[in-house]
């Protein structure tokens, strides 16, 4: 584990199979993780073990005002979260094109991301991801609201019974984030994603949702502007994919990593 500085704000990292720059000969790959009480460790112990134990460099990290990450009490726009991961690649010294994993809103992010910066993304494994198109802003401010009211006002047993019991920091950690910070106000001063422009996107992507999540919208629009998108829906499953469906997710996971350095490699 380490810290590093990126973008002005101290992120608690994980870099697994680091590469010297002047050695490295294939994408490294990111995961970025979802929103309030999520932090690495998701990753770490459900498909980042098994990426990393197949020799693939990989970087995990908290995002800013999550897990042991620097909580700020502003900057929590996705502009902020895009900004922050560029800081860090930088910090890496990867300069060349990642493989970005994203879960939930790690997901968004991923996507903010190849936007901003296409040529720095070599493929996204996009895991329930969130679209920000219009409406998108008031579900969140919904979602956030009353995680928060319920957090403030100390019922936070539904969070515990999902979590267990020895998180109960993480239920203090989102406390502050949601309701000491400008976390939501940022969140919701988003500029609806016409869904059109990822048409622009020529990585390849594999997008992962479950068949009763109320992320799926997201998914048939994905698989619809998305020049190159490989869509799972995986039948029986909430939007909890990355904990419910690990097995399974493990093996699209390493399939698709297998693939694309095969591509690469051609």
């Amino acid at each position: 584990m380490s810290e590093i500085v990126a973008n002005g704000v101290r992120l608690h990292v994980q870099h697994l199979n680091p590469v010297l720059a002047a050695a490295r000969t294939a994408p490294p790959v990111v995961f970025l993780h979802g929103l309030g009480m999520d932090n690495m460790a998701s990753f770490y112990y459900t498909v980042a073990g098994t990426v990393a134990k197949a020799g693939t460099e990989a970087v995990l990290y908290d995002l800013r005002g999550h897990g042991d990450s620097e909580r700020t009490r502003t900057g929590y726009t996705i502009e902020d979260s895009v900004a922050d991961l560029a800081g860090l690649l930088d910090a890496l010294e990867l300069t060349g094109p990642v493989h970005l994993i994203g879960n939930s809103y790690g997901g968004t992010i991923a996507l903010g991301f190849a936007l901003a910066h296409p040529e720095r993304v070599a493929s996204m494994v996009l895991i329930e991801a969130h679209l920000t198109v219009a409406g998108w802003a008031e579900q969140m401010k919904a979602t956030l609201c009353r995680i928060g009211s319920d957090l403030a006002a100390g019922n936070t047993q539904l969070w515990l019974s999902m979590y267990h019991r020895k998180h109960a920091r993480m239920a203090e950690r989102a406390n502050d984030l949601i309701n000491g910070t400008t976390f939501l106000t940022d969140l919701l001063t988003v500029d609806p994603l016409d869904p059109r422009s990822l048409r622009t996107l020529e990585c390849p992507v594999r997008a992962v949702y479950g068949e009763h999540s109320d992320a799926v919208d997201y998914a048939h629009q994905l698989d619809q502007y998305l020049p190159s998108c490989a869509l799972t829906v995986l039948p029986g499953f909430g939007h909890s994919v990355l904990m419910d469906a690990t097995v399974a997710l493990r093996k699209i996971v390493l399939s698709w990593f297998a693939t694309q350095t095969h591509a690469v490699s051609r």
